[in-house]
């Protein structure tokens, strides 16, 4: 249905993915197995790092709600995307179309500052190991996670208020497979200059904030490593950081194409690509690194398995 001047909008088309209407089985049953294994994977670590004595540190802290949020930003549209595969109609109503960037902007964003949390929390782990305990006490922790979770509704809620009071009546057809916000703003017959700089500023910051801190943190934990004379002592050193590294240079480096790149017609297709990996992979992909990377966790695993088995 297309929209005209002076119709209200109160339903959105979900384009998804160009040529899906011929290999739509395929994409549902590889997209149903992510989030299959997504679900698994993330509730198998909270429920881990929950269960197991020896995980209960402020590092793992900040891990167990890194799955949390990732659980439910892939939530957010993952099950919508994978009905639309199905649906012949491929709609979202108007207040779905809110609720699912409301939900998916809070936790991308929240998942930012979790991952600048878990950076700082390893600076002060390597390089004060001595007041470690005492700084990043349980009430630092819960600030810092409530402070990211603020961080993330505050970006969201404001650019989703601003996004959904513009008019639309150029087309309701979204040309994405989940309610984003430049497709959306695309649809738009108002002014969107201030949408546009006001989606710039909040990314922007977010992004250049937490990688910030993340950039100074590694330069004191390297710095601090090699001044560690063993090469066991090194090893094990870039072993509690060598997880964090990589889930941080793969979301980061998604997150910054998708949303800092000038965007044009021909670039939307790859737009969705990187949309889908890290909307939906890296959801499935963090426990994967966490789990294979990480000892301790490996460990707290084998321990369960022998309890279970």
């Amino acid at each position: 249905m297309e929209q005209t001047n002076g119709t209200e909008v109160t339903e959105f088309i979900l384009l998804g993915f160009a040529g899906q209407h011929k290999t739509w089985h395929v994409l549902f049953m590889v997209f149903l197995v992510i989030y299959v294994l997504t679900l698994v994977g993330n509730i198998g670590m909270i429920l881990l790092i929950k269960t197991e004595s020896s995980l209960h540190t402020p590092m793992y802290f900040f891990l167990q709600n890194l799955a949390f949020v990732d659980l439910c930003y892939a939530s957010a549209i993952t099950p919508k995307m994978l009905q639309n595969l199905k649906s012949t109609k491929k709609s979202i109503s108007l207040i779905g179309c809110v609720v699912q960037l409301l939900v998916y902007g809070t936790f991308v964003t929240s998942d930012c500052y979790i991952l600048a949390a878990m950076a700082v929390d390893r600076y002060l782990a390597i390089c004060n190991p001595l007041h470690y305990p005492t700084v990043m006490s349980q009430r630092v922790c819960i600030q810092l996670l409530v402070g990211s979770y603020f961080m993330g509704f505050l970006n969201a809620s404001v650019n989703t208020s601003f996004t959904f009071s513009l008019n639309f009546c150029k087309s309701n057809k979204i040309n994405h497979f989940f309610c984003d916000e430049p497709p959306i703003l695309a649809l738009s017959c108002s002014s969107i200059y201030f949408n546009i700089m006001l989606l710039a500023a909040f990314v922007g910051f977010n992004l250049t904030f937490t990688v910030s801190v993340i950039i100074v943190s590694y330069i004191f934990i390297l710095a601090a490593i090699l001044k560690i004379s063993s090469a066991a002592g090194r090893k094990k050193a870039f072993s509690t950081c060598a997880s964090h590294l990589t889930a941080v240079t793969i979301f980061y480096g998604t997150l910054s194409y998708m949303y800092l790149h000038h965007s044009t017609i021909e670039s939307q297709e790859q737009e969705k690509m990187a949309s889908v990996f890290y909307g939906i992979m890296i959801p499935m992909l963090n426990p994967l690194i966490y789990s294979l990377r990480n000892q301790d966790v490996r460990k707290a695993l084998k321990g369960v398995g022998k309890k279970c088995f």
